[in-house]
């Protein structure tokens, strides 16, 4: 154990949680993953497809990890964990967001051209992904991380005024 709070910088117990929700979201991703392309099979199929998905998920993160490392600026390496699990948060909340919204507007599938309807879609919901970025960075304890990387992207969106 202290080898790894050593690998990860822990220096507070509280810290662990942090991995401890990750490998928990890293286990659900790879679940619902094995289960959506093995629906049909029988349950232990689909549980050992979710190790198998696990494993591959957890050697695709670590190696990200590595990658981002050196490029985000971070204070220590746990925190890469708590910025990887605001990313997969707001992803998933900008498309819970941004359906109802549709709906209140009054755009639906049936009532437009289904191009059409998908591309307000996406406009909608990466309006909502960068409100909700920095939010839920706020809320993980990342608040200026997820500004500044808020900022860089609304700048390649053209959107510089706004920044500035």
């Amino acid at each position: 154990m202290e080898k790894f709070k050593t690998h990860w910088e822990i220096q507070h117990n509280w810290q662990l949680l942090f991995p401890f929700l990750g490998l928990l979201i890293l286990g659900y991703s790879a679940y619902k993953i094995a289960s959506a392309f093995f629906k049909n099979y029988a349950i232990v199929f689909v549980i050992f497809a979710s190790i198998v998905v696990f494993f591959l998920l957890l050697k695709l993160t670590l190696f990200v990890f590595k990658k981002l490392e050196n490029k985000w600026i971070l204070d220590y390496r746990w925190e890469m964990i708590r910025v990887f699990m605001v990313f997969a948060v707001t992803g998933s909340s900008s498309l819970y967001v941004g359906r109802p919204i549709m709906k209140l507007i009054g755009i639906t599938k049936e009532n437009l051209n289904p191009t059409l309807y998908w591309i307000l879609f996406i406009i909608i919901g990466l309006i909502f992904y960068q409100i909700l970025l920095v939010t839920f960075g706020w809320l993980f304890g990342q608040f200026r991380f997820f500004w500044e990387f808020e900022k860089k992207m609304l700048r390649r969106f053209g959107l510089k005024r706004f920044v500035d």
